[in-house]
């Protein structure tokens, strides 16, 4: 592969990475630890990620556990799950913190599938943005000494993985709607 096509490739991988690492935030009903990524604690001042001040288990299908390694954090991670957007309210015992995941109402389950296209959307028009800089910058190698011919290739290069990425875009995005989608 054309050295000048490998940047572009690898800005979109990022794109698809990025759009399957927001789609492992999204629950789907059942316990995923990915449900947590974006939460922070107030550890000694500093936020820190909540994988980072405590164990993350998943006893049951629809359950986390999460063991705080130091007991006084426990207040500080309850904290941070209610002012979260998880949508899930934690119950403390003393010394870990549960999150019990509700089934799903079927109004629900359509909203978070509507997001999941959106997010696809949005990852389809990053990879198209890609590919418009890709163009724009073969465009600009017209005056120096590549040919019309070579340029063309480039510009149909760029479009083979452009077409190989929305293709593995919606494929996820198909994925994950019928994961939200049953039950």
């Amino acid at each position: 592969m054309d050295e000048r096509i490998k940047a572009y490739e690898t800005k979109m991988s990022k794109s698809y990475d990025s759009l399957l690492k927001d789609f492992g935030t999204i629950r789907a009903g059942r316990a995923n630890p990915h449900v947590l990524d974006k939460i922070t604690v107030d550890y000694y001042g500093t936020p820190t990620p909540l994988q980072q001040v405590g164990n993350i288990t998943v006893p049951e299908a629809r359950m986390l556990v999460i063991q705080p390694w130091e007991k006084k954090l426990i207040k500080e991670i309850e904290k941070a799950i209610m002012v979260s957007d998880i949508g899930i309210n934690p119950s403390n015992d003393g010394s870990c913190i549960r999150l019990v995941f509700p089934e799903l109402t079927e109004d629900r389950r359509k909203e978070l599938a509507k997001d999941v296209k959106k997010k696809g959307e949005g990852a389809k028009v990053a990879v198209r943005n890609i590919r418009r800089d890709a163009n724009d910058a073969f465009k600009k190698l017209k005056g120096s000494d590549v040919s019309e011919d070579e340029i063309k290739e480039l510009e149909d290069e760029i479009q083979k993985l452009t077409d190989k990425y929305i293709k593995e875009i919606d494929k996820a995005v198909e994925v994950k709607s019928k994961e939200i989608m049953t039950v």
